[in-house]
């Protein structure tokens, strides 16, 4: 499994970040980064979490 970023509906308000920060980040220029897009059993719980609480729906998992 996959994070995707639709990155038209992205704000970059940094919800996923303050979920996952290992994975999320939002640089300087309020520009959001995915460190790593592969979903591992460690992770999976806090990326689903991430995808749930985004404000704009911008993440998504893709079964790969």
């Amino acid at each position: 499994m996959r994070i995707e970023v639709d990155w038209d509906l992205c704000e970059s308000n940094g919800v996923c970040m303050g979920i996952i920060p290992e994975v999320f980040e939002l640089g300087d220029d309020d520009m959001l980064t995915v460190h790593r897009t592969e979903v591992t059993p460690d992770i999976e719980e806090q990326v689903r979490e991430a995808v749930r609480q985004c404000p704009r729906q911008a993440i998504s998992l893709v079964e790969e």
